[in-house]
């Protein structure tokens, strides 16, 4: 590992989920940055932080920082992300990536340019559970895999002033809970080569539900419900023709699957054993991405994040979803 100096970007919920996980993992966390000076103390002392930046400018210029994880929400997840690339800082910024795929080239082209990691922090991609499936998946234990399904419901709040509601805010059930079915689903099965998606929207012009009909190289087919008003099963399938992978709920969080034949028998059931939540694992992999030189990401390349913001964006225009500031 490179013992990557980290620092902390905002310090809302998600934020100090990660922190918590870091100290779990042992990795070095230094600093924080928010916008109130008694919102980056309170943080700080939290979580045993040395130094507490009362702006995202002053943090990213600490020069006993190496790497900053964008906690914000994904509005701004922008120009958090390329300010500390600019100051040198290697990013691992939260999910969805960006607002759409124009912003998310734009990082990339950036963190090429100053050998730089920018990483989205999908971080299901690097739960335990997922390396085994991706582990049987290469072992052909499912055979060749034909239909994968995977939905993120939660009953969020309505208010129409809420971040999660409002257009301007980049709010919506698919940005913030369709991202992680749409992620699975490239993880599996890889880009779309077809789209079909409707959607339902709410007084703001934002979208409260998605359901989404994808099609794959090799005529694999794909499924995915996305909803901010009404909480589901948050399961997840992957469907072989030898076998199938049921995931159990949450199926984004560390849980529990069996690999299933065609016959019903359960052939292997897999239990996570995670200390906290399991956000140490994305940090891990970014730390060792550095160490590597593999810039440009693996599990998660960076080309990758580009083009499913690219397929969110294809989502967005067939439901009518637009945000202001794409009006420009």
């Amino acid at each position: 590992m490179t013992g990557l100096r980290w620092g902390i970007l905002a310090t809302g919920g998600i934020a100090g989920a990660f922190a918590s996980d870091l100290r779990t993992a042992g990795l070095d966390l230094v600093a924080v940055g928010s916008r109130s000076q008694e919102s980056a103390d309170a943080f700080a002392a939290r979580f045993d932080i040395p130094r507490a930046h009362s702006s995202y400018e002053d943090l990213v210029a600490d020069p006993d920082v190496d790497i900053i994880y964008v906690s914000t929400p994904h509005p701004m997840h922008h120009e958090n992300a390329r300010l500390a690339l600019e100051h040198g800082k290697h990013v691992l910024a939260e999910k969805a990536f960006t607002l759409n795929r124009a912003e998310a080239e734009d990082l990339q082209a950036l963190a090429a340019e100053r050998g730089l990691l920018v990483m989205e922090a999908m971080w299901t991609r690097y739960l335990p559970h997922m390396v085994r499936i991706r582990e049987l998946i290469a072992d052909g234990a499912l055979g060749e895999i034909r239909a994968v399904s995977a939905d993120h419901t939660q009953l969020l709040p309505s208010d129409p002033a809420h971040r999660l509601n409002a257009l301007e805010l980049g709010g919506g059930a698919l940005l913030d809970l369709g991202i992680y079915p749409i992620s699975f689903i490239w993880d599996i099965l890889g880009a779309p080569t077809s789209i079909r998606a409707v959607g339902r929207l709410i007084e703001t012009g934002a979208d409260s539900e998605v359901a989404t009909v994808m099609t794959h190289d090799g005529g694999a087919v794909s499924t995915s419900l996305s909803s901010s008003r009404a909480a589901g099963p948050n399961v997840a399938s992957i469907i072989g023709t030898a076998a199938r992978i049921d995931i159990d709920t949450v199926w984004y969080s560390p849980t529990t699957f069996r690999l299933v034949l065609p016959d019903g028998t359960v052939q292997e059931s897999y239990t996570s054993e995670v200390e906290g939540r399991g956000m140490q694992f994305q940090a891990l992999a970014a730390e060792r991405l550095v160490s590597e030189g593999t810039l440009a990401g693996d599990i998660l390349p960076i080309a990758e994040s580009v083009a499913i913001m690219g397929t969110l964006d294809e989502i967005r225009a067939q439901i009518g979803v637009r945000y202001p500031r794409e009006e420009v």
